[in-house]
């Protein structure tokens, strides 16, 4: 509808990225160890699978096929694009869940040991303002850079997945499902990884991203003090040694480099340089050409501007929804379920812009009206009121009390009032 209601409403030329953590609806009390729970489930599966082995067989025989001919690229080119499908992982296909099989950054993490036995796809998170882990999701949007905020995409991982992880899946399917080609894409540092800056510059796309300078982490030389020459392929360090080219780490995809180590004993900036007996080494990435190219962009104006434009884009939104549509915490549960709860409550969000903004220009007052909070309602307990100021002038009579009753009527009461009067 978004898309529909005009270009005023969609913009397309810039998209911002940002993530929040959402608690599930399962108590972390409620996790148990992940090996017996698969374990009863594999036992499940067998079993079911004995059971109904003769009816899959039956319907598998019933509906296949032969066919003719084949359309499309030749075997080995299906071979290859299968085994390159088979090596990465769909994020959207999958709904953001985690790849249990792959092992990243050489620890192992807490949701491969424990499982809710509530919300199995939840995994612990640690809150900011809350002491102990909890478990949650992390809940993925994609924002137009247009004046109505639209949101283009969303996607709800478990609390475990990283931002950059779906990233590029994200900007891929959006640029494919809304045919949009925009110019930048800005998001912060969490994004910022040589996988995420390559694909993105790769298509002739922006990549607005704070890097992460490892070299403030250290004292010692970074590796902004190095000279690199591009047609030596070579480093040269303040002092004028050379560091060559060693070899190629095909697993963390870069060069390595080193000098000589009788050099860098005897050199006097030592201290300042390594601690390492074997000399100073360096590691250059085969995708540098494009990190280099992101890191030019921290001075430019356009850059600045979109990560300023970031601060008050994205994270507004997050507010929005969980004051007021409910985000806080996941009425459902497992992925399918809270991804759907998500895109309906971003569906939301995007209707109230609609209704804002519509096909003219963006009107103050309707925006207003559209985000302000619903006013309490004052005729709501009328009929309560009303129904509590419904009483009598006279007592009434009392049965519950034992003996009898000797009180008068109301008529003769009514009567000698008159009389009186």
């Amino acid at each position: 509808m978004c898309f529909e209601a005009g270009s005023t409403l969609v913009w397309g030329e810039e998209l911002y990225f940002d993530a929040t953590k959402v608690e599930a609806n399962a108590s972390f009390d409620s996790t148990r160890s992940r090996s017996l729970l698969e374990n009863l489930e594999n036992r499940l599966k067998e079993h079911l699978g004995e059971i109904f082995s003769e009816q899959m067989s039956f319907a598998q025989d019933a509906h296949t096929t032969g066919i003719a001919a084949v359309v499309g690229p030749t075997a080995e080119k299906r071979r290859a694009l299968a085994q390159k499908n088979a090596r990465g992982h769909r994020w959207i296909s999958e709904a953001g869940r985690q790849q249990r099989e792959v092992v990243r950054w050489g620890y192992k993490r807490m949701a491969d040991l424990r499982v809710s036995t509530t919300d199995p796809d939840a995994s612990p998170m640690q809150h900011k303002n809350k002491g102990t882990s909890r478990l949650g999701y992390q809940t993925h949007y994609v924002v137009d850079g247009g004046k109505a905020r639209v949101i283009l995409d969303v996607l709800v991982t478990p609390a475990e997945v990283t931002e950059n992880l779906p990233m590029l899946d994200l900007l891929f399917r959006s640029c494919f499902r809304w045919h949009l080609q925009p110019r930048s894409v800005t998001a912060d540092a969490a994004y910022g990884t040589t996988e995420n800056i390559a694909a993105i510059e790769k298509v002739g796309i922006r990549a607005y991203t704070a890097l992460v300078d490892y070299e403030k982490r250290t004292s010692l030389f970074g590796r902004n003090a190095f000279t690199y020459d591009a047609e030596k392929n070579l480093y040269t360090c303040p002092e004028g040694e050379l560091l060559r080219r060693q070899g190629y780490d095909h697993t963390e995809r870069s060069i390595r480099y080193a000098a000589r180590p009788s050099a860098c004993n005897a050199c006097a900036l030592k201290a300042r340089c390594t601690k390492s007996t074997k000399g100073r080494w360096i590691r250059r990435s085969f995708e540098e050409e494009y990190l280099e190219r992101a890191r030019a962009y921290r001075d430019s104006e356009p850059y600045r501007k979109a990560m300023r434009k970031r601060a008050v884009w994205v994270e507004p939104l997050f507010g929005e929804a969980k004051d007021w549509h409910g985000l806080t915490r996941f009425s459902l549960r497992r992925l399918e379920k809270v991804n759907t709860e998500a895109l309906l409550k971003a569906a939301g969000q995007n209707v109230k812009r609609l209704l804002a903004f519509g096909t003219r220009e963006p009107k103050g007052s309707a925006q207003v009206v559209a985000l302000r909070q619903p006013a309490p309602n004052l005729y709501e307990f009328r009929s309560v009121r009303r129904h509590r100021k419904r009483y009598s002038r006279y007592p009434g009579r009392v049965f519950q009390q034992p003996g009898t009753y000797s009180g008068t009527s109301v008529n003769s009461r009514r009567s000698d009032r008159l009389g009186a009067a």
